[in-house]
């Protein structure tokens, strides 16, 4: 059974996670005290911050898109390579036969623009393969083992690269399930220490018990604060 991608639990940036845990852990610090009547010392407390930090160290989904982008276009560059080797041993072989024969129909490159990296990769092979076997009677228009074997190993090159390409895509959705793992756990330990603060100061302490109050965008914290410094400037 194909195992189901991890969700996020939060909708805002990984940035703004960070930034609002980190937030949240230097109030509970200035309200230890309060916090360790509900089980919540200092030790978690480090344990979180440990949490943040281990989140932050991870690399981030641009990162890996980055790599990602880098091992694609040498995998294009090797893809044109091969490209460009089959299409030199297919013009010597249209000069002895028309691609409407077997002989030059049997190499397949008909469709060697369409096609997919895996047939390409078929294609290269089979192309030396076909060549090897017709070699006497091509070797008039040019076609020889040096040819050939460029074609192998433009082969293998853009089978490397397209291996190569594979494991960075891999690599990515390791990374992005990693992240989203560490950040479900950081919003959770986030809501709870804030549900803690606002619990504490409910009735007694309006502007600690806002400090609390986890906003789900930037734009929504930037409202809050305008309308909180709209107030303090009326009084």
């Amino acid at each position: 059974m194909k195992k189901q991608p991890l969700n996020r639990e939060y909708n805002f940036p990984d940035a703004d996670l960070y930034v609002q845990c980190l937030e949240r852990i230097k109030y509970a610090k200035r309200d230890l005290n309060e916090f360790k009547n509900y089980g919540f010392d200092i030790e978690r407390l480090k344990k979180f911050v440990a949490m943040c930090e281990k989140f932050r160290a991870l690399p981030d989904d641009d990162e890996m898109v980055g790599d990602q982008m880098l091992v694609t276009d040498k995998k294009y560059k090797a893809a044109e390579k091969l490209k460009t080797a089959i299409r030199s041993i297919m013009t010597r072989v249209s000069m002895k036969f028309s691609n409407r024969t077997g002989r030059y129909r049997k190499f397949g490159t008909s469709k060697l623009g369409d096609m997919t990296d895996p047939q390409l990769i078929f294609c290269g092979r089979r192309v030396a393969r076909v060549a090897r076997q017709q070699i006497d009677f091509l070797a008039d228009v040019g076609i020889s083992e040096t040819n050939i074997q460029k074609v192998l190993d433009a082969c293998s090159a853009f089978e490397r690269a397209l291996n190569i390409q594979q494991d960075k895509v891999a690599d990515r959705d390791i990374a992005v399930e990693r992240r989203t793992d560490v950040g479900n756990k950081m919003y959770k330990e986030l809501v709870l220490l804030c549900n803690v603060g606002k619990d504490i100061w409910v009735e007694t302490d309006a502007a600690k018990y806002e400090n609390y109050t986890i906003y789900e965008s930037n734009n929504e914290q930037k409202k809050a604060r305008k309308s909180k410094l709209a107030k303090e400037s009326k009084n």
